[in-house]
């Protein structure tokens, strides 16, 4: 089970050093080198640094996620700063090293060495909405002027956990075999560490089902989880040659699909995988078009979320694309009642600030 950190980050500067610890401490659970650590660190007190200073305040989310790395994958720190400010006017000057809004000092990293350090980078702000800023620290130093990654779907996500606890009970994962791409999420029934074992089984079975369809994962995780509380578990599963998304899912986590500037939802079938799932579930196909993109998310979110009217999301880091969703979806005045994860599938393309995992 993965440790997820949830730091807010308001009026007090001793909330940059907690950010700074917390990245430190996702850095020895990922197993980062001194180096990395020391550089994540680093990102993690800057993006902090800017919430107080640019925003009034706002929250980094540190999550632990797989990375591609050389013929497999590796642990990553990822890092996300998130706030309701007044949003960046000038981007591409934000991203100039050493650039500051403010009379005050400031470290002398910025958002463009953030960028520089960071195996990966994005950003998204939106003026009257705030910023959502993205960096993926990996274990071996960034390699720049090496062009830019390969187009193709992408998948990223966030996860926050109930009242800031160690362990979220919700998780996602994804995996490739041939031309299918899967993305899952899990939501384990309930909350805390009991429901994170359910979620993490989930994650962990699917590592070797990438060859099934998704009614077919299912069954099989309904096997895995039975020894567990049991969770709400969606599959979407991308054909890459045929361009279709078949869509699968049991218990409560939606599915919303944008293409073409418009949302339409996909529908999960009631029960509890391992615990109460039905004999056989529904499978929705759908098509999949350049500009498509998928959210699933567990119940945390509040049950009637606006779906984002922005046509920049599909362009961005899918990270990014979920700390949109979670940002926009909920408020101080409505405080989530469960452990919140976002996942999201893009159907790719270059970033606009910095690479793609």
């Amino acid at each position: 089970m993965s440790r997820v950190w949830d730091v807010p980050v308001e009026d007090d500067s001793t909330r940059v050093r907690d950010v700074r610890v917390a990245a430190e401490e996702a850095s020895a659970c990922a197993g980062l080198p001194p180096n990395r650590t020391a550089t994540a660190a680093l990102v993690a007190t800057e993006l902090a640094t800017n919430l107080l200073r640019h925003a009034e305040g706002g929250r980094v989310l540190i999550n632990l996620v797989e990375r591609a790395y050389g013929d497999g994958r590796r642990t990553a720190v990822q890092l996300v700063a998130l706030d309701h400010g007044p949003g960046i006017p000038d981007v591409a000057a934000a991203m100039r090293d050493g650039y500051s809004t403010t009379v005050a000092a400031s470290l002398g990293a910025g958002l463009g060495t953030c960028r520089r350090i960071a195996n990966d980078f994005d950003l998204h702000s939106a003026p009257g909405r705030g910023t959502v800023v993205m960096a993926r620290i990996g274990h071996e130093p960034a390699v720049r002027n090496q062009g830019p990654p390969p187009l193709g779907p992408r998948t990223g996500g966030v996860n926050v956990p109930l009242g800031r606890a160690e362990q979220s009970g919700d998780a996602w994962g994804r995996v490739q075999g041939g031309d299918r791409l899967t993305l899952m999420l899990a939501d384990g029934l309930g909350h805390g560490a009991k429901a994170a074992e359910a979620s993490t089984a989930a994650v962990r079975e699917l590592r070797g089902m990438a060859e099934l369809p998704p009614a077919e994962i299912l069954r099989s995780l309904g096997r895995t989880l039975r020894p567990t509380r049991g969770a709400a578990v969606a599959v979407a599963q991308l054909d890459l040659r045929e361009a279709q998304l078949s869509f699968a899912g049991i218990g409560n986590v939606g599915a919303r699909l944008r293409t073409d500037g418009a949302w339409k939802p996909l529908l999960s079938h009631p029960g509890i995988v391992g615990a109460q799932a039905p004999a056989s579930v529904p499978v929705q196909r759908v098509p999949w078009h350049p500009n498509s993109l998928l959210v699933l998310h567990s119940d945390g979110l509040p049950s009637r979320w606006t779906p984002p009217d922005d046509g920049v999301l599909p362009g961005c880091d899918p990270a990014v694309a979920a700390a949109v969703v979670l940002r926009d979806a909920g408020s101080a005045a409505r405080p989530t009642r469960d452990d919140t994860c976002v996942a999201v599938l893009t159907a790719g393309g270059v970033s606009r600030h910095g690479s793609g995992a």
